[in-house]
């Protein structure tokens, strides 16, 4: 069978030529049944994901005659996958819907907390086909070898863990140096017309292969992998349609750095961005995985594109060339219908979209690389680049490393230099062992000898000293990538970042603009150019894959109770009926607060398997209104300063419950259910802000404005918040309401103490 490890696709029409009505609903199919279509001679054998189409048609017949009206792709492969069609209340943007996705995802950093929580649920194995990818707990620091073999000797116990958790509760695991989560489920699971989630927020990278790929928090993975149907606010639908074509030195990278300018970081909460038009076609389908990837950057639930020859090429050179006959078959379900409504358009015409650059510290500042140069000079932004990266999830395609190796080529032969430091990322095992096969070795190492460099362990600066990088990435939240402040990053395409790390300023513009070669002459860099995909199949490299045993019940998942880097959860308290009273203020955060100001990643990542550990940073990175300090508040107890941790443990130490009160899109950023577990462990009882980012909505008490008092929180009916020390001259105290978002279900969990105590008490 031509797949790839456990991943066996099971079309519908199989089950017709053996004689079978459905699918099994077990997912189990015996030996007997297959050996006149396989040839197998397995006693038993289990499939992971199989491609229902003709269940997705059903379901959306069922919805479209109800709706009476045309179906957005969104909405097809959505409503595809409700647990109750028929009966299921659908309105845009209002109701929440319930849903059966086809799969998990999640990456090492956030699979600890999630795989604890489902030890804790007590469930035997996974309800749906998960995996779990070893990528973010290697650590750059010297060179891809050495990093790989100090991450596993670093994080042995937590990889341990996983793998041991993994084979007892039916969970595949991608071992260290597999490559980066999204492009392993672009280049394995994702497929078009899939509901997959993942613990991360890049997971939308997936809808270059016309796949729904929605980042969650761990919680939301352990409810679908426990078999509950999960619950997504009905999402709006945003139409990008493209028109004319990309060429030159425009690229699909700013495609997205475009429309994130026209949204602003969070003009796609709630809503599925959703590109059409005949632009499309002249994206590759690992160009439309990038900017699905980093739609994640404008609150976007997740983003799609339709099915076309694009993505049948990649699904064939993936070895998934019956998948791409299935998706021919029926691709009417994977394309938006005509006449279809979206809740906003935008255009954009490719063939006058000019390459941009987006930035500094956040990604929605939108620049055309011709004007940046002007920007950063009336600005005072450094205009020497320092540093140019390229790879991350968003761009490390063998396309992609293919264009920026014909760069460094074009600079070499002109006996050039990178006059900033330099690094190159591939996305996955499969890529590097393609990319060296067909010679791309060559241009990698020219792209080394431009002069290679790993940021995290910068030495060409100080830190607070004011400097520029440009990297391929998708986020440049202060502070981001090298735990500077003062580091001015700005993302854009893979090429504009070899550009400018050669011209080594902001303001060099390589379609206007000449190099000096070393023999002093002026020339100017052609386009670049590179490969889609290789000739031939990709090369899949090592096999770093670990395939779950039939049966993992009889082993055993050790955590040691000494261990500071895994803890086994204890679950969190009930409500006791009664209004939340005498609660403190902790903190009043100032301007934006993303997730990693709340809990930040970098040295912090070690500790996401252990609640109490990680807790030690939360919210040092937010600004505390009061005083302009980062990680300073005053302890109302004491009357002294100190750490936001530290003062919530001492609140909790002498039972005063405390809320964090903050501003507007409050938790954007990446998937960190920690984010929102970190003030419940110290004692947190509400945060109370304007807005919430999406997926972090979703792991906290969902509330907004100003202030809090729960009594009985009741749907759809706003909470009274009283301030007891803001009295006025005749006594008397201020009242506030507050909304919230808790539907039926989630005021369950609110009931319950948490959604994982809910469950077990349903078991």
């Amino acid at each position: 069978l031509p797949f790839h490890h456990s991943t066996l696709y099971l079309p519908p029409c199989l089950f017709t030529q053996l004689d079978l009505l459905k699918p099994p609903s077990d997912h189990k199919v015996t030996c007997l049944s297959l050996l006149c279509f396989a040839k197998v001679s397995m006693s038993r054998f289990e499939t992971t994901s199989y491609v229902n189409y003709e269940k997705l048609q059903s379901n959306i017949d069922i919805v479209r005659k109800r709706l009476n009206r045309p179906l957005t792709l969104s909405e097809k492969i959505v409503y595809g996958h409700l647990d109750d069609p028929h009966n299921q209340d659908i309105d845009r943007g209002r109701t929440y819907l319930r849903l059966r996705p086809d799969r998990v995802a999640m990456q090492d950093a956030t699979a600890q907390m999630a795989m604890l929580q489902f030890i804790s649920s007590g469930l035997p194995r996974v309800a749906v086909p998960s995996t779990i990818h070893c990528d973010h707990l290697i650590e750059a620091a010297t060179g891809g070898p050495e990093d790989l073999a100090k991450a596993k000797d670093v994080n042995l116990e937590v990889y341990n863990f996983l793998a041991s958790a993994g084979a007892k509760y039916g969970v595949g695991f991608w071992k260290p140096g597999s490559g980066i989560i999204h492009q392993i489920i672009l280049e394995n699971y994702a497929y078009p017309g899939v509901l997959l989630i993942g613990t991360d927020s890049h997971t939308p990278n997936g809808g270059g292969l016309g796949s729904i790929c929605i980042g969650v928090g761990g919680a939301d993975a352990v409810d679908v992998m426990a078999g509950i149907p999960w619950e997504l606010k009905c999402p709006n639908v945003i139409g990008v349609k493209l028109t004319g074509s990309l060429s030159g030195w425009t690229s699909p990278k700013d495609v997205i750095l475009k429309v994130a300018g026209i949204l602003t970081v969070k003009g796609g909460t709630g809503a599925i961005v959703e590109y059409h038009g005949p632009g499309v076609d002249s994206i590759s389908c690992t160009g439309m995985a990038t900017i699905c990837n980093m739609g994640a950057e404008i609150g976007a639930t997740t983003s799609v594109f339709p099915y076309n020859h694009r993505m049948k090429t990649y699904l064939e050179k993936t070895g998934r060339g019956d998948i791409a006959a299935l998706s021919d078959e029926f691709s009417h379900l994977l394309v938006p219908d005509e006449g279809c409504v979206y809740d906003q358009v935008i255009e954009l015409n490719l063939d006058e979209l000019k390459p941009h650059i987006n930035g500094p510290f956040t990604p929605d500042l939108c620049h055309p690389v011709s004007e940046i140069g002007a920007v950063a000079k009336k600005n005072d932004w450094p205009l020497e680049v320092k540093v140019g990266l390229i790879g991350s999830c968003t761009n490390s395609s063998y396309e992609d490393m293919g264009r920026a190796a014909s760069l460094a080529k074009q600079a070499l032969d002109k006996g050039l230099k990178c006059k900033a430091q330099f690094t190159v990322t591939p996305g996955s095992e499969q890529i590097r062992a393609t990319i060296e096969r067909d010679g791309y070795n060559i241009h990698a190492v020219s792209m080394h000898d431009l002069c290679a460099f790993v940021l995290r362990c910068r030495r060409d600066v100080k830190k607070g000293e004011k400097n520029t990088i440009v990297t391929s990435f998708n986020r440049n939240f202060t502070a981001r990538n090298d735990a500077n402040p003062a580091t001015h990053a700005f993302v854009t395409s893979p090429e504009i970042v070899v550009a400018m790390a050669i011209a080594g300023t902001l303001d060099f513009d390589p379609e206007t603009d000449y190099l000096t070669s070393a023999s002093g002459e002026k020339f100017m860099l052609e386009p670049p150019c590179g490969d889609e995909l290789p000739a031939r199949d990709f090369d899949p490299g090592q096999d770093t894959y670990q395939q779950p045993p039939p049966d993992g019940s009889s082993l055993k998942v050790d955590v040691n109770p000494q261990s500071n880097r895994l803890q086994l959860l204890e679950p969190f308290d009930r409500w006791n009926g009664g209004d939340l009273e005498d609660l403190q203020v902790l903190i009043k955060v100032k301007g934006k607060c993303t997730t990693d100001h709340i809990s930040a990643a970098g040295p912090w990542l070690k500790f996401r398997g252990h609640l109490d550990n990680i807790s030690n940073n939360m919210l040092i990175g937010a600004v505390n209104i009061d005083n302009d300090g980062i990680n300073s508040i005053k302890n109302q107890l004491t009357g002294e300063l100190g750490g936001v941790p530290d003062v919530a443990r001492h609140y909790k130490a002498n039972g005063l419950s405390w809320v964090v009160v903050g501003d507007d899109n409050y938790g954007e950023g990446s998937s960190r259910e920690h984010a929102a577990l970190e003030p419940r462990h110290l004692g947190g009882l509400a945060i109370i802000v304007k807005s919430f980012a999406r997926i972090h909505g979703t792991h906290t008490t969902s509330c907004n404005r100003e202030g809090l008092r729960v009594r009985c929180i009741v749907l759809k009916r706003p909470l009274t918040m009283d301030l007891h020390r803001c009295k006025h001259r005749d006594g008397s105290t201020d009242s506030l309401e507050l909304n919230h978002t808790f539907n039926e279900t989630q005021i369950e969990w609110f009931q319950a103490g948490s959604a994982l105590n809910r469950m077990k008490a349903m078991q």
